[in-house]
């Protein structure tokens, strides 16, 4: 997400980064490249307007000093205006003083309503809640099936009245099913149309009249970018919306949806979808988009993804090797399956600060290239794991045409090998000597 965007900054910083001093030409100049950047990555142009007013008036009266330079000066008023448009800080959900909470989700058909409800309550079991999908969809086809199958999925309940009951009614009956089950969280997944009109809107507001839900949630697809805008702007006007869960993030390079929606409706983003699994919801938090957008990043994502799919155990225990240098083949490829967990290596890497630029823009990784290298090690026997140096020419081929590799692929996983048991023993060590804590998995080498 915000690949685009990130580009096109980057570009921008670069080019004042070459000037000596801040002057009002080159500021201008900068200004006018920010706001072209803005407008191609399908913000809202009144959005792009006052942001830009915002940090030509932060800029105005800053004087460089000799530790800072000009670029890094505009960087810095950029992330604090960004920061700023998205909400200053992440907005949790409202939760009942006394349960059931109950969530209403709301928003147009084919935006991920129900796929985000899912991932909602997969969330919301993890941090201790026991939630409720109810499907309150009478009109979509397979709606309430496909709820079904979401519940099923995320390991939570779910609850309907069918496809031919009144849908105000599968709401106010939902209350008290909860409480038979004790469910604490009720997440309505109402019925959407193609685009906004008065029956669907009409039916909504009666649900939210009747149950008084303590959050009112909009799911609309990043990619559809101003239209997203659009819809949620006719949303709030029939709805106090509390916030807006935004699906697809992952496939919206350009990110105008997310960094209209708040200055536009006023409503914050609450969640963002990452993905097509379950567990691709995150919470969204202005100051790592702020991050990301301007490539630095995202160190805290990564580490809260580690702590929540890592091995803690295994972590210790690999740490330990690694001090000593004695990790084999095996150890490895736990820690490749371990990192695997956490989604894509080239994602991971970018929330490095300081990867994508060092990355280059046409750097990228290639997934297969984990692929082949898993392949080769499944393709030794655990002697062969554990003790590397008895693999002669002979075992090299065999293991070459069991991973559906060749040799040179073998040798250069082997040398990569030696090499990365050198490196991270050294990184253990630190530069005092007094060692480091892991807290996740190594990353893996490429063996191919």
């Amino acid at each position: 997400m915000f690949e685009s965007l990130s580009k096109k900054l980057d570009r921008v910083f670069k080019n004042i980064r070459g000037q000596g001093v801040l002057t009002e030409k080159n500021m201008k100049e900068s200004l006018q490249e920010i706001r072209v950047a803005l407008l191609e990555a399908d913000v809202n142009y009144k959005v792009v307007k006052q942001f830009v007013q915002d940090v030509q008036e932060a800029a105005v009266g800053q004087h460089v000093i000799d530790s800072v330079s000009p670029g890094q000066l505009i960087v810095k008023i950029v992330y604090d205006e960004l920061v700023k448009l998205m909400g200053q800080e992440n907005a949790p959900l409202v939760m009942a003083k006394t349960p059931p909470t109950i969530i209403m989700m709301v928003g147009l058909q084919g935006q991920g309503k129900t796929t985000s409800a899912g991932k909602l309550a997969a969330h919301l079991k993890k941090k201790g809640h026991r939630p409720l999908l109810v499907g309150a969809d009478v009109y979509r086809p397979a709606a309430i099936k496909q709820l079904e199958v979401v519940a099923q999925q995320a390991g939570v309940e779910m609850f309907s009245l069918g496809e031919k009951a009144d849908p105000v009614d599968t709401c106010v009956m939902a209350r008290g099913e909860a409480q038979m089950r004790n469910c604490d969280v009720i997440l309505l997944d109402t019925a959407g149309r193609l685009h906004v009109d008065e029956q669907m809107m009409g039916e909504v507001r009666r649900i939210h009249a009747t149950v008084s839900p303590h959050e009112i949630l909009f799911v609309a697809n990043a990619m559809t970018g101003q239209d997203a805008v659009n819809s949620a702007k006719q949303f709030h006007a029939a709805l106090p919306l509390s916030g807006v869960i935004l699906t697809q993030m992952d496939g919206d390079a350009r990110g105008g949806a997310a960094i209209s929606l708040i200055s536009v409706t006023g409503c914050p983003i609450k969640f963002v979808g990452t993905g097509e699994k379950l567990d691709a919801l995150d919470a969204f938090h202005p100051r790592r988009m702020a991050d990301q957008i301007l490539g630095m990043g995202d160190i805290v994502s990564l580490v809260e993804k580690a702590q929540e799919v890592v091995d803690k155990e295994k972590a210790i225990k690999f740490q330990e090797k690694a001090r000593k240098a004695s990790w084999d083949l095996e150890d490895f490829l736990d820690q490749m399956q371990q990192v695997r967990k956490m989604g894509s290596f080239g994602d991971l890497m970018k929330k490095i600060p300081g990867m994508n630029k060092l990355m280059g823009p046409d750097m990228d990784f290639d997934e297969d290239e984990l692929k082949y290298t898993e392949a080769i090690i499944r393709s030794m026997t655990i002697k062969e794991r554990r003790n590397p140096n008895i693999l002669n020419g002979s075992r090299r081929r065999r293991i070459a045409e069991g991973s559906g590799t060749d040799v040179p692929s073998v040798n250069r996983l082997l040398k990569d090998f030696e090499q990365s048991k050198k490196m991270i023993q050294q990184m253990m060590k630190g530069s005092k000597g007094k060692g480091m804590k892991m807290r996740g998995p190594m990353p893996p080498f490429m063996g191919r």
